[in-house]
């Protein structure tokens, strides 16, 4: 297919993307280091982010980073669609963990303060549950009726993603290649089910699964049921993994949580899993003796020989 040109060279798919990157990219920022590393990667290819930040939430970093930030201090839907559009912000996407335990406490609404918009969107929009999915769907659907679209925040940094393999000195026992195949099919069914993305288990016996509290409060709950003893962290994408949201992250704070709570090894999903600050991640599992290793399917055990170590690389 021949492209048009427009002046010397310059064809129009290239003049839309120079046309993209010029205008504001709107991120919406929760809890912990993506939405950081996010506005990083957009400052360095020259986009402006306009940022709506969740007070008590997100990290005060990002603030000069930013074109335009703003504090979020209360659940504003009208304020968010508001600032996107006098800032001409035409994409956007959200990062970070957002606390939802808070949207259960008795006084919840004289915390979150909702405007109209955010209690019609929250009472009177029909949806199945009010689960992970079924809540970000829907904020999705509700800025996408004002013609803002969600993009995923791997558009950006895509080599967040782990790669696959034994990222640490530490390899696997045949013992945790075990527990590692029998919490990979349970991770998956509660991704399925939208409960959680990992487990923890030790002797192929589950000590605790994500749910609400978070991957580092449920990795704390496990160390404490089995006195910090070493176990293994599964944690993995959902089978319908939405991409614009959601995504695993694990990253230093994880390790130093495993660590804490006595976890020996963490397996996750190669190519679906956001690893933060990598060297710095892969650092502190070797000073603490840990095993990180990333696989694109479970681990066949009973194809392994007695012993593991090195030939460990077979099974991949």
């Amino acid at each position: 297919m021949l492209s048009w040109r427009l002046g010397f060279g310059t064809t129009r798919a290239d003049k839309a993307q120079r046309t993209r990157l010029g205008r504001p990219l709107g991120l919406i920022a929760c809890a912990g280091r993506l939405p950081v590393v996010l506005a990083t990667k957009a400052q360095q290819a020259g986009r402006p982010v306009v940022c709506i930040a969740a007070a008590g939430m997100a990290d005060p970093a990002l603030q000069p980073l930013c074109s335009e930030f703003h504090w979020l201090r209360r659940s504003s839907l009208g304020f968010i669609l508001r600032t996107f559009r006098r800032t001409g912000v035409r994409e956007w996407t959200m990062a970070g963990k957002f606390h939802k335990h808070l949207l259960f406490h008795p006084w919840r609404w004289l915390y979150f303060l909702p405007d109209w918009r955010f209690i019609r969107f929250y009472f009177f929009r029909r949806r199945p549950a009010n689960n992970d999915d079924a809540l970000l769907l829907g904020l999705i659907a509700e800025l996408q009726a004002a013609g803002l679209k969600c993009v995923s925040p791997l558009d950006w940094c895509p080599e967040l993603l782990v790669r696959e393999g034994v990222l640490t000195r530490r390899r696997p026992t045949l013992a945790e290649l075990r527990d590692i195949a029998y919490g990979w099919h349970l991770a998956r069914e509660m991704g399925r089910l939208d409960v959680g993305q990992s487990v923890m288990v030790r002797e192929r016996a589950v000590l605790a699964v994500e749910a609400i509290e978070g991957t580092d409060k449920a990795i704390e709950r496990a160390g404490q049921l089995c006195g910090r003893r070493g176990f293994v962290v599964v944690k993995l994408a959902k089978p319908q993994q939405d991409r614009r949201f959601d995504v695993p992250t694990v990253g230093p704070q994880t390790i130093q949580t495993m660590f804490q709570a006595g976890a020996r090894v963490l397996a996750i999903e190669a190519g679906q899993t956001i690893l933060l600050d990598e060297e710095e991640t892969i650092r502190l599992a070797n000073q603490f003796n840990l095993t990180i290793v990333a696989l694109r399917q479970p681990p066949d055990v009973d194809s392994l020989p007695s012993e593991v170590g090195a030939d460990f690389d077979t099974i991949r």
